[in-house]
């Protein structure tokens, strides 16, 4: 849901000329917001998306804008835009990701464990990590920078060699009725059996586990390493298609680039949560607003027994999703009611308030992505 070239949204309303959301805001620029418009040269700043992840998605990270400049020009086909891509995940279901580096004692422990992972990292880099322990940060992530970059250029014979020792040890361990948790065993099983002999599954073993309950988000700036591995989420993010992958993908995979690209600060998992805010003035509204220009995230939970609810105006278009509920939305620009439910989407010019008359007593749920500069 956007305006990114790669993905212009469809217009349903064929009362409306215009076929695309990028063609009606070029042609209706105030819909956009005086500061929005000026900010970003008249363009939507932000994609909004549904994510069912069924399959792991790829080890990935974003550039910041000065490296996404230098990687669309030397490579458009793969990075098709200049612009960064920071992003916020928030659940919809019970949601599994991986984000940001482990604290270091818990890579070392991992090592100890887990000798096919020890055995890709290379005894040099791992005493290196050993011995950084009680250094300044910036030790610590030269050494986890050369541990990872090992392991992630690895000859391909050589990791199918280590994880099918691993997947063979776990599963013999997982028959015997032995819990393997403690080495993330089930977890390795799975991404294994997605993608075969794939280096992406030691990712596990560097990176933050993190499961997130419904309505629990995490922002990835740019420079974070990350994977969605299951679950449903809304995602937000700024107006761009570069990726740069390393793992767990069919796609195109650029490793030196991401090796060199990481933000290798470790940190525990429960700092890479990303907590709302509560609206003072609707008690029904909790607000996701990251510390980037491009997007904010709004969720409306609206009990069943409210007969109507007032979306209220903003100096920025927004995009409206519906996870839950069903209503007929109006504006006083509009020339009727639009019936709205499941995966209604509605685009709300700047300065547009909505009106949502519930047209069943079903408690609503609903998404809104908007730019409040």
């Amino acid at each position: 849901m956007g305006a990114h070239p790669r993905g212009d949204a469809q217009i349903l309303d064929n009362r409306i000329s215009q076929k695309t959301l990028s063609q009606w805001i070029a042609e209706n620029q105030d819909c956009l917001g005086s500061k929005v418009n000026a900010v970003f040269d008249g363009k939507l700043p932000f994609l909004f998306k549904v994510l069912s992840v069924e399959t792991a998605l790829s080890i990935q990270a974003h550039p910041d804008k000065e490296l996404a400049e230098k990687l669309h020009l030397r490579n458009p086909q793969h990075y098709p835009d200049a612009n960064h891509k920071p992003e916020m995940a928030i659940a919809l279901t019970s949601f599994q990701g991986l984000c940001g580096f482990r604290p270091v004692k818990e890579i070392l422990t991992f090592m100890k464990k887990v000798p096919e992972f020890q055995c890709l990292v290379g005894d040099d880099a791992a005493a290196q990590l050993r011995q950084s322990m009680d250094s300044d940060l910036q030790t610590v992530a030269s050494a986890l920078k050369s541990c990872f970059s090992h392991i992630m250029k690895r000859e391909k014979k050589v990791v199918v060699e280590q994880l099918n020792l691993l997947v063979k040890r776990i599963s013999q361990q997982v028959s015997a009725g032995n819990n393997m948790e403690d080495i993330c065993g089930e977890l390795l099983l799975q991404l294994n059996q997605q993608y075969p002999g794939d280096i992406g599954c030691f990712a596990i073993y560097f990176l933050n586990l993190l499961t997130l309950k419904p309505g629990e988000a995490m922002f990835l700036e740019a420079n974070v390493p990350h994977a969605y591995l299951k679950g449903d989420c809304v995602e937000c993010m700024a107006c761009s298609d570069n990726t740069v992958r390393a793992g767990l993908t069919p796609k195109f995979i650029d490793v030196s680039t991401l090796c060199e690209m990481l933000n290798y600060t470790p940190s525990p998992s429960q700092d890479r949560l990303f907590p709302s805010s509560q609206s003072q003035e609707d008690p029904y509204l909790s607000i996701y607003d990251p510390p980037v220009p491009d997007f904010t995230i709004m969720k409306m939970e609206v009990p069943g027994s409210v007969a109507e609810y007032k979306v209220k105006a903003l100096d920025s278009a927004s995009i409206l999703l519906m996870v839950q509920g069903t209503v007929a939305a109006s504006t006083p620009t509009a020339q009727g009611p639009i019936p709205l439910q499941r995966g209604g989407v509605l685009f709300i010019g700047a300065n547009e308030s909505v009106s949502l008359k519930l047209t069943t007593p079903k408690d609503l749920l609903i998404f809104r992505a908007c730019c409040l500069l």
